[in-house]
């Protein structure tokens, strides 16, 4: 018995040690160059001679594809294994009970860390390390466009031209240098304010200019979306908001529209940065109105071995949201999974690739 349990253990051991040895391989060949799209502070800086290698993105084929690589094939649904969902739906527990299972299912088998929260009009809520901090890349964009409506709103005026001119680029094209020129005009203290008025509990201005750096959970998302579809919200200009995220092009829809029912708008922003460690973010935060009712979904991950895995994974998860909260609405969906080949493996850009010394060193036991 000792003996098979030594051999047991030696086992394991070298399962861990190919799969880490990949996983380095990998990432040296993984991320392919990509032009700087925003100022210098905002371009991603992916090393030189870098190529893509591409992923499948489906659970089988990643199992196929990884034993092809020569190593034992490893699933674990988020670097912490004890990650539970939870629902709670007073009106309806056993709507709860099955949509906690059914996104628990749809994590089943996926790599990645990933972190869900959501929240349903009627009171159902969805939670999975809600409180993980992650880097937000771009979905940090919706923060500072509440930002600018409220600064606009308190100063009893409309967007001023340059503003606009600056805010619809930087939320429907993801544009970098309007995201740039308005988090300096805006200010962090000003931001840092406007986090208190949402009460948001664990978001973190990234610093100086790298404002994809800052740092945010699943929960916070879920406070600010809120700021934009709450009826009551403090937010008068909302709506403006609203528009701007369902105006979204048709290439960054990817994500949490996945399987969404017909008659339904969506309202979504998307974050995708490889950095040095961890992967690929890979993030899409969404609001959902429409035929009198509403929900908001929210999946941050990262440790992506490519960023169209990540969006399958995002995109299981809004499937099985979807499918539940959308009970009698009609058959059909408004929106099918995204091609593996409409997914372009390309940074974001609103983040440095490389750790920024004094704000996020690598951690010592950190994916690749």
């Amino acid at each position: 018995m000792r003996h098979i349990q030594r051999v047991h253990v030696q086992r394991v051991r070298y399962v861990r040690h190919c799969r880490t040895a990949l996983v380095a391989a990998l990432a040296s060949v993984l991320l392919t160059p990509v032009p700087a799209v925003a100022a210098t502070a905002a371009s991603p800086r992916i090393p030189a001679g870098a190529t893509t290698r591409r992923v499948p993105a489906d659970t089988a084929d990643w199992a196929d594809w990884y034993l092809r690589q020569g190593a034992t094939a490893h699933h674990s649904s988020s670097a912490d294994p004890t990650d539970t969902v939870t629902c709670q739906a007073p009106q309806a527990p056993d709507l709860a009970t099955r949509l906690a299972q059914d996104i628990q299912a749809a994590l089943s088998g996926r790599d990645g860390t990933v972190s869900v929260a959501v929240q349903d009009d009627s009171g159902l809520t969805c939670a999975r390390a809600g409180e993980r901090q992650y880097d937000s890349a771009s979905v940090v964009k919706v923060l500072i466009m509440e930002g600018l409506l409220r600064r606009a709103e308190e100063l009893g005026r409309r967007l001023s031209p340059w503003e606009e001119t600056n805010v619809r680029p930087m939320i429907v094209s993801s544009d970098n240098d309007s995201a740039v020129r308005l988090w300096a005009d805006l200010g962090r203290t000003y931001l840092t304010d406007f986090l208190t008025r949402v009460r948001t509990s664990a978001t973190l201005l990234g610093p100086g200019r790298y404002w994809g750096l800052t740092r945010t959970t699943a929960t916070d998302q879920l406070r600010l979306l809120d700021v934009l579809t709450n009826a009551q919200s403090f937010l008068r200009t909302r709506a403006y908001g609203l528009k701007l995220l369902s105006e979204v092009r048709a290439d960054q829809r990817w994500g949490v529209p996945a399987g969404m029912p017909q008659g339904l708008t969506a309202h979504v922003k998307n974050g995708w940065l490889p950095r040095a460690t961890h992967g690929w973010r890979v993030h899409s935060i969404g609001a959902f109105t429409g035929e009198g009712r509403g929900y908001r979904i929210v999946v941050l991950s990262h440790d992506n071995p490519t960023m169209a895995y990540g969006v399958r994974t995002i995109e299981r998860i809004a499937q099985a949201v979807h499918r539940g909260l959308g009970q009698g609405r009609g058959l059909g969906t408004g929106q099918d999974l995204t091609p593996e080949s409409a997914i372009s493996e390309e940074s974001d850009g609103s983040a440095p690739y490389e750790p920024l010394p004094g704000w996020d060193e690598p951690e010592p036991d950190a994916t690749p």
